[in-house]
């Protein structure tokens, strides 16, 4: 069997979604299969074990949720301040808004990763370069935030996005305000 990208692509992000609807414990490769409509033991051609299995998912939500660099440019071309690194985070939190299903699968995964070893490994590095990446981004831009306010950043946005993804405390209020107040008193 042809191992293809695309077909790699489209199992992972079958798998995302069984992740999303079904948790960790019903991440099989025969779920997978039959998410993405195609034979039995597919999946397992690709992704020989579980752990490679969610190795894969974890590079999968990395391509999905990487910024665009567009906007990235757009946001490096202004003024560093307050209102930037609002229009960052905000930008973040579109990204994990666009595809609830990634994030819901990022979640489970860190969940799982409280339990699995391999997860954890798997799951810490990638999420360590993303956090290196944004705290090399806001210092190229010149954005008002150091390391630790990166990471209260953090912090702050995988709570309201676990939040607005599953039962939210405050649905009337927007997003992109609740986005603001973050700013505003963690950046003051």
């Amino acid at each position: 069997m042809a191992r293809n990208i695309d077909r790699r692509a489209a199992l992972a992000d079958a798998g995302l979604r069984v992740l999303a609807t079904e948790g960790a414990r019903g991440l099989t490769h025969r779920a997978v299969d039959a998410a993405a409509g195609v034979p039995r033991g597919t999946a397992s051609n690709y992704f020989g074990t579980r752990d490679e299995l969610i190795g894969a998912l974890v590079a999968r939500i990395g391509e999905r949720l990487t910024p665009d660099t567009i906007t990235h440019a757009q946001l490096a071309s202004r003024t560093p301040d307050r209102a930037l690194f609002a229009a960052y985070v905000r930008d973040i939190a579109e990204r994990l808004t666009a595809a609830p299903e990634v994030t819901l699968a990022l979640f489970e995964l860190r969940l799982e990763a409280a339990r699995r070893p391999a997860v954890a490994a798997a799951l810490g590095d990638w999420l360590r370069q993303g956090f290196a990446a944004d705290v090399a981004f806001t210092t190229a831009a010149g954005l008002p935030a150091t390391a630790a306010d990166i990471a209260l950043f953090h912090y702050a946005v995988d709570g309201l996005m676990l939040d607005r993804l599953t039962t939210p405390l405050d649905p009337d209020t927007p997003t992109s305000a609740v986005i603001d107040r973050l700013v505003d008193r963690l950046l003051s």
